[in-house]
């Protein structure tokens, strides 16, 4: 069970952001929400070939303090590193909101 001394890093939650691209498509960026104390943990990870490349994904937990605004569109950054939201649900308690996330390294 995840206590609030346990939320140790600083991420920041950015949700996307799509601006037309003058050719009938879109281009999406990412915009910062806001920046949350959680706690990241490491669950495993694989390989993975994605559009011919070969990496590693890596999949973690991370605990944030409960919210509602929080999808599987947003991501979580931290420094270089980005986290794709794969899941989310509410502890036991339900002060906490879990989330399975994935980073990509290439």
């Amino acid at each position: 069970m995840t206590a609030a001394g346990d939320l140790n890093r600083r991420l920041t939650l950015q949700a996307p952001v799509e601006t037309d691209d003058g050719e009938g498509g879109v281009v999406r960026a990412y915009a910062d929400v806001c920046t949350l104390w959680a706690q990241v943990t490491p669950l495993g990870g694989r390989t993975d070939v994605v559009a011919g490349s070969l990496g590693a994904a890596i999949r973690y937990r991370i605990s944030i303090r409960a919210r509602d605004d929080v999808t599987t569109r947003h991501i979580f950054q931290d420094g270089v590193r980005s986290y794709r939201i794969i899941a989310e649900r509410l502890s036991v308690d339900r002060r906490f909101l879990e989330i399975d996330a994935e980073e990509r390294e290439d």
